[in-house]
């Protein structure tokens, strides 16, 4: 055994390679964790809750074609997530209603990653900020490590027993999203940490890993169109969750989507429409109840409206349907139009008939004044392209066989998400949990064979 051996090197110290590291080193393993940004967190740091599907049939429905043994793993282990958390001093709330169908904790993830971050480095472990995994190491077709770069450029091999890749999805890299999301994604904006540039996936691929499918969409949220994120906090302030109570028009002044099967669906339907944008539009009621209300329990409560209004985006207030009319001729919706099928859609939800498209939560007609209108666009926070693993979050090969050595977790991986979503932070945690312990297997099995 060479003397820089160790039981795992984690590419990546954001929730899925945190989670990892701190439960391997709690499970006696020797870790190393390269992260190519200058401190630890990744997007991890902007959210706050860790949430899913509450069964196999809720997850089932809202997700039908994600990875049946992945979707079961999330949920089963879902619950020894947060006992997790709970264990390393960091509070996680008890249980509440996120979306309309999933439930999830709320906790302090910087917390948490600072607390994971400390018990990897009082363990031992070593953690290498700045860095770039320029390769994986394989022998005998299984992975031994990695070719590592600092930023002064010196270079050093770390060998480990299992290499797990946990470096955030492709989501800030253009060509990859063009090539994997749909060929308009790089017009959106980055709604996540800069550092998620597929390191991993490529790492991946070219030691022969599977992919998933090209079409399987990406998580993300609509925000004001024309404004670009100043900092972090923008990535919950300026998403425009209460589109799921709205009607959203595209270029050609029609609906495309039933809003309220959720933003995040409706974000990866506008991508598609012409330019990618599309108008929004609320009554008093949606911007009473749900414009400045909170998105779910606890958290704090932003006026949309008014910060788009402020930020310059393309917004207007109509005192009655027919104000709708005058929509400034430069945004390119024709007014007369969209007046039209407002009015329509009120008439058709009035007298109880279905509207086109559907809609399957939120049927209130939206005819009380004065009318809130923002243009938005879809923003990105990461792909459900990714390398494909199984439930240990053991990389697969193309014949769907294990490559020896490999792992990976959080938002590297595909096949989980289908045009669907329920909780990439719970992903993280979970994922991150499952490879340290099949990391600790590994280890275990090679200590009993020396």
């Amino acid at each position: 055994m060479r003397p820089d051996d160790v039981d795992l090197l984690i590419v990546g110290a954001g929730m899925a390679g945190l989670t990892a590291g701190a439960r391997a080193v709690r499970n006696g393993l020797s870790v190393v964790i390269a992260e190519i940004g200058g401190d630890v967190g990744g997007s991890a740091r902007f959210a706050g809750y860790a949430w899913t599907a509450p069964s196999h049939d809720v997850m089932d429905q809202h997700n039908p074609h994600g990875d049946v043994a992945l979707k079961r793993a999330l949920v089963d282990r879902f619950d020894d997530g947060i006992s997790w958390i709970r264990s390393l001093g960091v509070e996680a709330k008890e249980a509440q209603r996120i979306l309309s169908f999933g439930r999830g904790h709320q906790f302090d993830t910087n917390h948490y990653v600072d607390t994971c971050r400390r018990l990897v480095l009082d363990s031992g472990g070593e953690l290498l900020l700045e860095t770039d995994t320029e390769r994986l190491v394989v022998e005998h077709g299984t992975v031994v490590g990695a070719e590592l770069r600092a930023a002064d450029g010196t270079r050093r091999q770390a060998r480990a027993r299992a290499t797990l890749l946990a470096t955030g999805g492709f989501q800030g890299d253009p060509a990859l999203c063009t090539a994997h999301v749909h060929p308009h994604a790089d017009r959106m904006e980055l709604r996540s940490n800069p550092h998620s540039r597929g390191g991993g996936y490529r790492l991946a691929t070219r030691v022969g890993a599977a992919t998933g499918h090209h079409d399987a969409g990406f998580y993300g949220h609509l925000i004001p169109s024309g404004i670009p994120f100043a900092d972090p906090a923008d990535f919950v302030d300026m998403s425009l969750y209460y589109s799921e109570h709205a009607l959203l028009f595209n270029l050609r002044n029609e609906r495309f989507a039933d809003e309220t099967l959720g933003d995040h669906l409706t974000a990866m339907a506008l991508l598609e429409q012409p330019e990618s944008r599309g108008l929004l539009i609320a009554d008093a009621r949606v911007f009473r109840d749900w414009i400045v209300g909170s998105y779910v329990e606890g958290a704090v409560a932003v006026d949309k409206f008014a910060l788009a209004s402020k930020r310059g985006g393309r917004v207007g207030l109509a005192e009655d349907l027919d104000e709708l009319a005058w929509l400034p001729e430069e945004w390119g919706y024709r007014g007369d139009a969209v007046r039209d099928a407002v009015k329509r859609f009120n008439e058709q939800t009035s007298t109880g008939l279905e509207p086109a498209p559907g809609r399957e939560l939120d049927r209130l007609p939206l005819d009380e004044p004065p009318y809130y209108v923002i243009e938005t666009v879809p923003a990105i926070t990461f792909p459900f392209h990714g390398v494909r693993i199984d439930d240990r979050a053991r990389v697969l090969r193309e014949d769907g066989e294990p490559l020896g050595g490999l792992l990976a977790a959080g938002s590297d991986t595909g096949g989980l998400w289908h045009r669907a979503y329920a909780g990439g932070l719970a992903s993280a945690l979970v994922y991150g949990l499952t490879a340290a312990d099949t990391a600790t297997k590994i280890a275990t099995r090679v200590v009993r064979h020396t």
